[in-house]
């Protein structure tokens, strides 16, 4: 569903309820829109949501389009699958509160691939379960259900604490699975741009492959924090050019040492630059 390099930095929400949304969510620039079913829509139109998703089916052109759908033991979650599973411009599941390998293999009977995001501590217990299911293509970290599920105090210093802790075993069992680089969660306040690019820089740091977000002046500061810098760009390229110069995997660079997988480092800011 996603490119070949499993690259994903920017996934932009948009309520199935307002459908005059989706060509502004389609043309942000983002890497995916997730029609939202779940959090974003009242119980009374809930019906009124998922026929609207079809309106995205047919609009979202080269963009893939992903649905989060209401979570396992709703009223509405069989319903949102059945009409996920009719529509081939659907290109992917998220599933919120995602508890069990079950409840992904259900998700992705379609042969859709799933998202599910890690909301709650019993989501996060079962961690290594969720990311080893058939049909995940990569994890998502929800972090305001999370931190209310655990009765954290957002924007806290224990929510700092607590947060990086559980982004550390989302990215450990990401990796031990060979999954795509995991999503980060929300930054809730819209206005505040020089935090969501502090915040989208340290996931990227850390080893996270995008963000989700809930503003389409979001997407260009997101994407802009998990795309290299000019300097990290021009030292990589100056690696891979000594390398192949001199054709050593072994050299001094700036007074540093490099090795393989300094090399190998390279080449991948390189290929998220190219992207």
């Amino acid at each position: 569903m996603m490119d070949a390099s499993g690259i994903l930095r920017t996934a932009l929400f948009v309520p199935a309820t307002r459908p005059e949304r989706f060509p502004k969510a389609f043309a942000s620039g983002a890497d995916a829109v997730i029609v939202d079913l779940e959090d974003a829509v009242e119980p009374a139109a809930k019906d009124a949501a998922r026929a609207n998703l079809a309106q995205a089916a047919e609009r979202h052109g080269d963009v893939p389009l992903l649905v989060r759908v209401n979570g396992a033991g709703t009223p509405w979650h069989v319903a949102d699958l059945k009409a996920c599973a009719a529509l081939p411009g659907v290109n992917g599941i998220v599933l919120p509160k995602a508890e069990s390998a079950d409840q992904i293999l259900e998700a992705g009977a379609a042969g859709q691939p799933v998202f599910p995001i890690v909301e709650s501590a019993r989501g996060v217990r079962d961690l290594a379960g969720l990311a080893g299911a058939h049909g995940v293509d990569r994890l998502v970290l929800g972090t305001l259900d999370l931190m209310l599920d655990l009765g954290v105090t957002p924007a806290t210093a224990g929510a700092d604490l607590l947060l990086g802790e559980v982004r550390c075993q989302v990215l450990v069992q990401s990796r031990a699975c060979r999954l795509a680089p995991p999503l980060d969660g929300v930054h809730s306040d819209i206005s505040d741009g020089v935090g969501l690019a502090r915040a989208a820089r340290l996931s990227c740091e850390m080893g996270f492959g995008g963000m989700l977000c809930i503003h389409p002046t979001q997407v260009g500061i997101v994407a802009g924090a998990f795309a290299p810098s000019s300097d990290e760009l021009d030292w990589a390229r100056r690696v891979i050019a000594q390398a192949e110069a001199t054709g050593s995997s072994a050299f001094r660079l700036d007074s540093r040492m490099v090795d393989q997988p300094v090399i190998e480092w390279a080449r991948r800011i390189i290929a998220r630059a190219n992207v």
